[in-house]
């Protein structure tokens, strides 16, 4: 069965990198991986900036952009065939950029950069990391294929945000990937882009690498998604704040979700479902440590342990609003959330009582407006400068006692809103913001590293 294997920027930043990569492809041959590589580096917002400058009219500007790019990846190849690159990879490099130039040359005649415009442009950062790569794997000796993932990947006309057509993807997915893959051969292709059913170049926006992989390994019924990056999986706080975090052997998919709405910095779950709703395991995985710890998400994970990670967001405003309206009345919480619907404000956590509820918000909500149109039926108290600290884990509800440790760890820290999730699963708590990095410390030491001395 396939392996597909998703690498981000910096797993193939540049020459060193991507020859780490190949190794580990070289070494996955037996399972027929499918590559799916991101940009080099921070090409992506180079490509970003050059389009910006040449919307602004200023041409210049906006082609010095692309002959850094061009510059940078002139210099991968050269390292990656010591010296000299060879006369197929130079032309196709001409090429690509030669598309790049008359593209900038456009946006800055019209003085316009529509949606469409910028996905055409975003999309040469994989287009190049992946002629790059696959020129090297075939260097290497390897049986690789390139794919374009535009033929693949079927979206709608949502530049930016494009969103995949999963029977048409399906379809092409069997037909362009599935011949070429086999023990023994490799398959390259491009994450976070994809093109309409005219052949239009579309982005699927933040995430997009992750969900393209996820959406591949789906469509040729992968054996395992692996992504690639930076860091030894997922850990059970963030290490800046929690020098002592734990690395996670298994993550479910539910408690994935949680911990990425609530600010840990790990694989959101949304690009990754197509993974989970077909049973193929997703691993987090280091790209310079293939051999150290990684993290497996499943959609269900049944490890006994009360406690799985902590997370914290920050800066948050809590509203607090009051109403005798309230009390043995209906309709009232229609009203209340009317309010932030009509401008577009979304509820993080909510707490209610006879006559108030409290929610939080992102600290860049309208207050204002929103102040204005709630204080038309109620009394409303702001606090600013709040954080969320979220303590995640499948077994939270089932586990007795463990509300009263957290509390008793936090003596002395006011903790001034608590909401248990909608999934039983997610316990938060809202405090001022300066006092989560020490909340935090408290309750990984109470709560997961008391478990597992």
């Amino acid at each position: 069965m396939t392996r597909v294997m998703k690498f981000g920027g910096s797993s193939v930043a540049d020459a060193a990198c991507m020859r780490q990569v190949a190794a580990l492809v070289k070494e996955a041959l037996p399972h027929a991986p499918l590559v799916v590589l991101s940009a080099m580096g921070k090409t992506t917002n180079g490509l970003f900036t050059a389009a910006k400058a040449a919307e602004a009219g200023h041409l210049d500007e906006a082609l010095a952009g692309h002959r850094t790019l061009l510059a940078a990846h002139r210099k991968a190849a050269s390292d990656l065939f010591g010296g000299t690159a060879t006369a197929e990879l130079e032309e196709a490099l001409a090429t690509l950029f030669g598309e790049l130039e008359f593209l900038l040359r456009g946006v800055a005649m019209l003085r316009e950069l529509s949606p469409r415009s910028m996905d055409a442009v975003a999309a040469f950062g994989e287009r190049l990391s992946t002629t790059l790569f696959s020129a090297h794997l075939r260097a290497e000796g390897v049986d690789a294929t390139w794919v374009d993932a535009r033929t693949v990947m079927r979206t709608d006309t949502q530049f930016g945000v494009a969103v995949p057509q999963l029977q048409a993807l399906e379809l092409q997915a069997r037909s362009r990937f599935i011949p070429h893959l086999g023990p023994g051969r490799a398959v390259v292709t491009q994450g976070y882009i994809g093109a309409t059913e005219e052949g239009i170049t579309t982005t699927l926006g933040r995430g997009g690498s992750d969900y393209s992989a996820a959406l591949f390994g789906a469509a040729v019924g992968a054996e395992e998604v692996q992504i690639w990056t930076d860091v030894e999986g997922i850990l059970t706080c963030d290490p800046r704040i929690v020098p002592g975090a734990l690395p996670i052997p298994e993550l479910s998919f539910a408690e994935a979700g949680e911990l990425a709405a609530f600010g840990a910095k790990v694989l959101h779950p949304a690009t990754i479902q197509p993974a989970v709703e077909a049973r193929i395991p997703v691993t987090v995985r280091h790209t310079l440590r293939p051999n150290g710890r990684f993290t497996t998400i499943t959609g269900e994970v049944r490890t006994g342990r009360p406690v799985t990670a902590l997370a914290s967001r920050g800066p948050i405003t809590v509203l607090t609003v009051t109403s005798t309206r309230m009390l043995a009345q209906s309709g009232f919480l229609a009203r209340l959330f009317e309010v932030f619907a009509r401008h577009q404000v979304s509820v993080d956590l909510i707490a209610t009582a006879e006559v108030s509820v409290s929610l939080t918000v992102e600290a860049d909500a309208p207050l204002k407006k929103l102040l204005a149109d709630l204080g038309a039926f109620a009394k409303v108290e702001t606090a600013e400068g709040r954080a969320i600290v979220a303590v995640v884990g499948e077994r939270l509800k089932a586990t007795p006692g463990l509300a009263g440790r957290a509390f008793a760890a936090l003596g002395g820290i006011n903790v001034e809103m608590i909401s248990m999730g909608a999934n039983e699963i997610n316990l938060s708590l809202v405090l001022e913001q300066d006092q989560a990095p020490e909340a935090l410390r408290r309750l990984h030491a109470a709560l997961i590293e008391e478990g597992v001395r």
